[in-house]
């Protein structure tokens, strides 16, 4: 445990598991923190890649804006729209089909994906209902030589076309999980980011995989599969996870460069809602320097304006 003093106040960091996640004890979070408790906040997030804070009953929907905006510059789901009357919150209501239970890191198939997320419990199940995080960073460091060394060289298709909602279907009726998908996908976009990005803080090097991961670049398709679920395996073991267990004003702050996370679906017909902010990141660069590149809608834009010349 790391303690801080700040204005008479204590700042205690207190690992959660192993290899990553935290709780902070000490910080009420709002949009008027002083620059050294953001400084705390920001330089914790970088060593223990998801934080974890109790009791914050007293944030609403625009103090929760009020505070990301001290850690990033807000960002907008590509799809999704915001809940009415915010900026930037995406609300996750589970009577609404808002359930993601898969292995994923947040909007990758985008180029400059989001580089935090700020989650906050509103309604949280009387049982059931935990989000589970993993180190990516730890899950390289865990490759065999061999391995890591093919992963290096790899580059993967992200895109956002595909049927999230295939495992809640249980819980929701056919016509929602078909809107909330359609939805989803009302703009295709597919983007080529490198296999290992190197953290453009830490300079640790990270897994970029996930749920959004299409195909392997240069591969047949059972091929692909073969390696992504070798190298997403690695991501998802135990050793490089931490669970969190919900109550309502808890907030979870994560650093989405560095981590996949999984909600578990594992409340039947109970309420479940939580409100996500996200920050804005920049492009991620591999170990060879290369960036990611858009593929769509970049390349059907382009293709849409070569036919609308050779028909002028």
């Amino acid at each position: 445990m790391s303690e801080l003093t700040k204005s008479k106040q204590v700042v205690e960091i207190t690992p959660v598991a192993g290899r990553i996640g935290a709780e902070v004890k000490g910080i009420r979070l709002s949009g008027d923190l002083d620059a050294d408790q953001v400084e705390v906040i920001q330089q914790a997030l970088l060593v223990h890649k998801v934080l974890f804070f109790r009791g914050q009953q007293h944030l609403d929907d625009e103090e929760q804006e009020n505070f990301a905006k001290l850690l990033g510059e807000l960002y907008a789901h590509p799809t999704v729209p915001v809940k009415e009357g915010s900026s930037s919150i995406l609300e996750l209501n589970s009577y609404h089909g808002g359930r993601a239970n898969s292995w994923h890191t947040d909007v990758t198939f985008v180029d400059a994906y989001p580089k935090a997320s700020i989650l906050r419990g509103v309604v949280i199940p009387a049982a059931g209902g935990d989000t589970v995080w993993a180190n990516t960073a730890s899950a390289y460091e865990d490759l065999a030589p061999e391995l890591r060394e093919l992963a290096d060289k790899l580059r993967a298709v992200h895109s956002n076309a595909y049927d999230y909602a295939t495992n809640i279907r249980k819980e929701v009726s056919e016509d929602l999980a078909k809107k909330k998908r359609d939805q989803f996908t009302s703009t295709v976009y597919e983007t080529e980011h490198p296999v290992v990005h190197v953290h453009p803080e830490t300079g640790e090097r990270h897994l970029l995989l996930g749920h959004f991961v299409k195909r392997i670049v240069g591969f047949r398709s059972p091929d692909s599969e073969r390696i992504f679920n070798v190298l997403q395996e690695h991501v998802t073991r135990l050793e490089n996870t931490v669970r969190w267990r919900w109550q309502e004003g808890d907030v979870a702050i994560w650093d989405n460069r560095a981590t996949q996370h999984y909600a578990v679906n594992d409340y039947g017909h109970q309420h479940r809602v939580v409100r996500r902010v996200t920050l804005a990141g920049s492009v991620p660069v591999g170990i060879d320097g290369r960036k990611s590149r858009v593929i769509k809608p970049e390349q059907e834009q382009q293709q849409q304006q070569q036919q609308d010349q050779q028909q002028a």
